[in-house]
């Protein structure tokens, strides 16, 4: 019985220790003529398959990136990474830019009219537009 209550007690302990994923969004210079996009429109520029916007990527070690690719493209991250790794290899796009968290995105994106990324919510100001939230 011991036994089975300090399980308990872990196990709830380890769940509330857990972070809750972000609402993420995606997110354009103020600037921007779309004032929303569907989630293939998002997709297409994540996934090299448009150049009108110049998209930002997250770290590759950002819980956001993987959960960014698996709402918006339905792929995970070895997916992204092949397709990419295709894409640049024949020459037919360039990866999006890396930068450093949510806040350097928003930096980006806000100094870049033609620029689109994704981040938390919760870090959203008025120098970004919201034009897609992540089911």
């Amino acid at each position: 019985m011991n036994h089975m209550i300090r399980s308990f007690v872990l196990a709830a302990v380890l769940g509330t220790a857990l972070p809750a994923m972000a609402e993420v969004v995606v997110v354009v210079n103020p600037s921007a003529p779309q004032a929303s996009m569907t989630r293939d429109e998002v997709a297409q520029y994540f996934l090299g398959k448009s150049t009108a916007l110049a998209p930002v990527d997250q770290p590759e070690s950002a819980p956001i990136r993987a959960e960014f690719y698996k709402k918006v493209a339905d792929k995970d991250m070895s997916q992204v990474k092949a397709l990419w790794s295709k894409l640049v290899f024949t020459g037919k796009a360039t990866m999006p830019k890396e930068v450093g968290g949510s806040a350097d995105v928003r930096r980006a994106v806000a100094a870049n009219p033609k620029a689109i990324g994704y981040m938390e919510k919760s870090a959203v100001d008025a120098t970004v537009k919201v034009i897609y939230t992540a089911p």
